[in-house]
């Protein structure tokens, strides 16, 4: 069988692709690579991946591509699965015979309710890492041998034993050679990251135990499976040879740094071949860490802050202290690396003044750019059996009609409003202060790419507001 990689047509600048960090329209338009779709689609021939939110490709168009394969795959979240499941009736629709398969955190937990929910529209849902199920399914492997995968049969949920993680990741062709083969690399931009970029994965799972966080918690998983250094470097390496339009690699693992002898083994490899990189990591990564890093390239780091409050880093297992992540942000300046921080409103325990105190922690740490969500209790976590035990959860819908997420903790206390109308401030405290306004100014003056960067990014800053405000009308 001949397969298509689809990530379909959702909102105007939805960032929610397989990969993708974040699943809802964004303050500012930012796209990850559907870096998940890319592995089976390497290994089958006469596969496509299609990123239709980035190639601009509506509905028909989508549908015209699914005509000429027998199985079409899409990666779908808990946002989405309306949309995705509509996506799948139409493809269906005007080819019966297509298989459709729906993979992703959502459909891991709930393989019978999505099964049920998408009643002839979807015929079978992978339960975690899906690499080899496709590749088996489009081998023609019969569906109930195929580990890993659900389906009805009969009316009844038939669930296949479930498939280890895949420990071999070097078994796993090279991601970057398909964005080159089937994708517009230009046409993926994230804010704080130089452009153009791509984003590849040197290791799955997070061994953090934070009780929000989606992927370790129902996909990944917890224990920490790595690329060899040496694999890591020969992909670093084509992609410097044949995507010399590159001028940065995202190494988008759940958490680049938590595996120090990995990251220190990667970095002295792939140093003398002079690239820029990025990498997600915890504020307690280590100085001497940090140091290997940046000496191999790395300029600037993603990082959890989450709270400024220690009991609402307690009560989400966060792992990590104020002290630890204040001596980290004073290391990463030393070094010159700069900081995108990442802060969540309406975490358990939240409350009118902690979210004064986030804000003016967040301020004090003075990062070089930030980002702040909605605390979303998504299911198969922790966060969201709490929610659920404690009455928090106000509604099952997470984004709006044009795709902006939505505030569905409602807390005894401190109401859903209040928390989304906390993002705003929160943006409006740190960006708008002096000390940010004047070392802007001084980038936009030096920089004329940074120029362009932060008038486009002020351009779309100001237009999501709009668009906040006028739903509270």
């Amino acid at each position: 069988m001949k397969p298509l990689f689809l990530n379909p047509p959702t909102f105007e600048d939805f960032d929610g692709g397989a990969g993708a960090r974040y699943q809802a329209s964004r303050e500012v338009t930012s796209f990850w690579f559907p870096t998940w779709l890319t592995y089976p689609a390497g290994m089958i021939e006469g596969s496509r991946v299609v990123d239709a939110p980035v190639q601009k490709l509506d509905m028909d168009a989508c549908l015209a591509i699914a005509k000429d394969f027998d199985l079409v795959v899409m990666y779908t979240s808990t946002p989405t699965l309306a949309i995705d499941v509509e996506t799948a009736r139409k493809i269906k629709a005007q080819k019966p015979s297509t298989v459709t398969v729906l993979t992703g955190p959502h459909v891991t937990i709930l393989p019978e309710d999505s099964l049920r929910f998408a009643a002839g529209a979807v015929d079978i849902v992978c339960r975690g890492e899906f690499d080899y199920q496709i590749v088996e399914l489009c081998q023609g492997k019969p569906w109930a041998e195929v580990d890993g995968i659900s389906f009805l049969k009969d009316g009844q949920a038939v669930h296949t034993k479930d498939r280890p993680l895949l420990t071999d990741l070097d078994s796993l062709p090279f991601s970057s050679q398909i964005y080159k083969r089937d994708l517009p690399v230009e046409e993926y931009i994230i804010p704080h990251i130089k452009h153009p970029y791509v984003s590849i994965y040197t290791s799955r799972g997070c061994p953090a135990r934070c009780v929000f966080c989606l992927w370790p918690q129902t996909y990944s998983g917890h224990k920490m499976r790595t690329r060899s250094p040496q694999n890591v470097y020969e992909e670093v390496k084509w992609i410097k040879e044949n995507l010399p339009q590159v001028r940065e690699i995202s190494f988008d693992d759940d958490t680049f740094s938590a595996d120090k002898r990995h990251a220190v083994e990667v970095s002295r490899l792939i140093k003398p071949l002079n690239v820029s990189w990025v990498i997600n990591a915890r504020a307690n990564c280590d100085y001497d860490t940090l140091k290997e890093m940046r000496d191999a390239g790395l300029h600037h780091v993603i990082v959890g802050y989450e709270s400024g409050n220690e009991q609402i880093l307690k009560n989400i297992k966060k792992g990590v202290t104020k002290a630890q992540a204040i001596e980290f942000t004073r290391n990463c300046k030393k070094l010159g690396i700069t900081i995108h921080g990442a802060f969540i409103m309406g975490l358990p325990g939240e409350t009118r003044e902690t979210i004064q105190e986030t804000i003016k922690y967040a301020i004090s740490l003075d990062l070089d750019s930030i980002q702040v969500s909605l605390a979303s209790p998504y299911p198969g976590t922790e966060f969201y059996a709490l929610a659920k035990k404690e009455g928090w959860i106000a509604s099952d819908s997470f984004l709006d009609a044009d795709g902006h997420q939505k505030c569905v903790i409602n807390y005894p206390n401190l109401s859903n409003q209040e928390i989304f109308d906390a993002v705003e401030m929160f943006y409006k405290k740190f960006y708008f202060r002096p000390r940010y306004i004047l070392r802007s100014i001084f980038k936009m003056i030096i920089d004329s790419e940074t120029r362009k960067r932060l008038l486009k990014e002020g351009a779309q800053y100001f237009e999501y507001m709009k668009k906040r405000r006028e739903m509270k009308m």
